[in-house]
């Protein structure tokens, strides 16, 4: 037995391994872009898979499935549209998943991409008619039948849609638990005092509490503006075809694919309003990604700041103390870094560079189409697993152990002058701007020097230096 079988397509014949389900197509694609290594997200591979699925029923009930004759058999269209959906159904399963190997960057469009789906359903499909991979006449053909009224011009951007969708929920979800556990620590440290920071230099008091409080409400916003900008990606174009027109799909499939992908998946999708609009733009991909670039430095922001509470210890700010959950350096024993804050970083470094890719395969729609479309789902749905992955292992294995230093912060805070602020309605700016340069320079505390001065009396003082109530804001008189 040879290692290869021959599979024909327009251009002629081409050796493909003899255990492949793939055919000739997919096989010129792995020859022409071995560019990555890499292959689709399964967000890709489930969401064509889905729709390959819902447009053999469609078609089925359309009666557009032939009959056909290989070799003395007589296959019905009924049986090539069964066979067609159950092997479409174990693509969405999870099988087969080794035989989606066309690398993200690739011809235009998404050609090889779709390719890849057809040949490998058709192939399956096949078997379970009963002709082998090595059969030369097989009933079930990749364009006629597993690509029936599609074009890669709307499918690979319906499954774009599909596959952000597909995971939006698991992504909602990550972001809830990361903001119950911020939320969880703002209670937990909702009696500790310490200095606020504003440029990095000493500011009016704040409670530990309330800085973690603001973390979680962030978390939420952006969930929600994430949410927001997935209700754009509901509308889909299936069954623009080539180029907007639906040529080659019957009036009435649009309608009857969304509600079929609609039934299938489980989600709330929308039939497009103009099938060209729906081809001609990506827009509500590039604004979903925008959302997740914006949760990215959200969530820069907040790793910084843990990796600046938890400084030192000796020698830094110490008022966090992060889980250790490694060793932190190959010569200087003992050291421990916040290394899930770290991971964090880069991680929304990669997302917020994956935003970009995003938005310059947007602006590179041309006339009826996108052919950028390839790059920007890869970087669509390495974004959401990137997200989802790292603010998981954030949450579970920094947030949720992040203990307070009590006694760093409110020390820090009462060398602090800057509580002089509080001061201001009672004895003026200047004054206290005096008292603050004066406390500073003689390492003392706010309260002996307004004392000393005569500005206060030691009740008086006491009174307007309440740090717990400076942080609930008002004047203080």
């Amino acid at each position: 037995m040879t290692d290869y079988r021959i599979e024909k397509d327009s251009l002629g014949e081409v050796q493909v391994p003899a255990d492949a389900y793939w055919g000739a197509q997919t096989q010129r694609a792995i020859h022409n872009f071995p560019i990555t290594g890499l292959k689709p997200y399964p967000a890709f591979v489930w969401s064509m898979a889905v729709i390959k699925r819902a447009a053999a029923e469609v078609n089925a009930d359309l009666g557009l499935f032939r009959d056909k004759q290989v070799g003395s058999q007589t296959i019905s269209g009924d049986a090539i549209a069964q066979a067609t959906m159950l092997a479409a159904d174990e693509v969405i399963d999870g099988r087969f998943a080794d035989q989606f190997v066309v690398d993200p960057i690739q011809a235009g469009a998404g050609t090889s991409h779709n390719m890849n789906i057809n040949e490998v359903i058709a192939n399956r499909a096949n078997e379970h008619l009963g002709f082998g991979l090595d059969m030369t006449a097989k009933p079930v053909h990749p364009n006629d039948h597993v690509n029936m009224a599609q074009s890669t011009n709307d499918t690979i951007p319906t499954a774009i849609r599909l596959g952000c969708l597909w995971r939006l929920d698991e992504l909602t979800g990550t972001l809830d638990r990361l903001a119950q556990a911020l939320e969880a620590k703002a209670e937990e440290f909702d009696d500790i005092v310490k200095s606020g920071r504003t440029h990095l230099q000493d500011a009016v008091p704040v409670r530990l509490g309330q800085e973690f409080g603001a973390y979680a409400l962030s978390i939420r916003r952006n969930r929600d503006k994430i949410v927001e900008a997935a209700q754009g990606l509901r509308r889909l174009g299936i069954g623009g075809t080539a180029t907007g027109s639906g040529l080659n799909a019957h009036h009435e499939y649009h309608s009857r694919m969304v509600a079929a992908l609609s039934r299938l998946t489980g989600l709330a999708l929308e039939e497009s309003d103009d099938l060209f609009e729906s081809m001609q733009s990506l827009a509500d991909p590039v604004h979903f990604s925008g959302t997740l670039r914006t949760l990215a430095q959200d969530l820069t922001r907040i790793a910084n700041d843990f990796r600046l509470l938890s400084s030192g210890p000796s020698t830094g700010l110490d008022e966090i103390r992060l889980p250790a959950v490694q060793p932190g350096s190959s010569i200087m024993p003992g050291k421990v870094n916040p290394v899930l804050a770290e991971m964090l970083n880069m991680a929304m470094f990669q997302v917020m560079g994956n935003d970009l890719t995003v938005m310059l395969g947007g602006q590179a729609g041309q006339l009826e189409l996108n052919v950028m479309m390839p790059v920007m789902a890869y970087n669509l749905f390495q974004s959401m697993d990137i997200i989802i992955n790292s603010v998981n292992a954030f949450t579970e294995k920094c947030v949720v152990g992040v203990q307070s230093n009590r006694e760093k912060a409110e020390g820090w805070l009462a060398k602090n002058a800057i509580l002089v602020t509080a001061l201001n309605p009672v004895i003026g700016y200047q004054k206290g701007a005096e008292v603050a340069k004066e406390a500073m320079a003689t390492n003392r505390t706010v309260r002996e020097v307004v004392i000393e001065k005569g500005y206060l009396s030691a009740e008086e003082a006491d009174r307007l230096l309440d740090v717990r109530a400076l942080t609930d804001g008002g004047i203080q008189s």
